[in-house]
């Protein structure tokens, strides 16, 4: 199992075990909807974090692409250079 989907799974059962535990705690409705939102807060900050880690490690890997890609284009330009030396010096 990848860590997103495990990181997902986890997100949702804590979405769904506080639900559960506001809605069936014995506060008056008021106090209800004011847990709701207070939780509700908390976890967009959780998620909004977690977006901010997802991002910097994409950058991170897209950095790391393109060096090994650019890399890659100079070995090969060299080596395609290397073949047509040695194949126009056997001529």
């Amino acid at each position: 199992m990848s860590k997103g989907k495990f990181t997902l799974g986890a997100i949702i059962g804590t979405v769904i075990g506080v639900i559960t535990g506001v809605l069936t705690a014995p506060k008056s409705g008021k106090e209800t909807r004011g847990d709701l939102l207070k939780k509700a807060e908390e976890l967009k900050n959780v998620a909004g974090t977690k977006a901010e880690d997802v991002k910097t490690k994409a950058e991170g890997v897209v950095d790391e692409v393109k060096t090994n890609t650019d890399g890659l284009i100079k070995r090969t330009g060299k080596a395609i250079d290397a073949a047509k030396k040695g194949f126009n010096e056997k001529k």
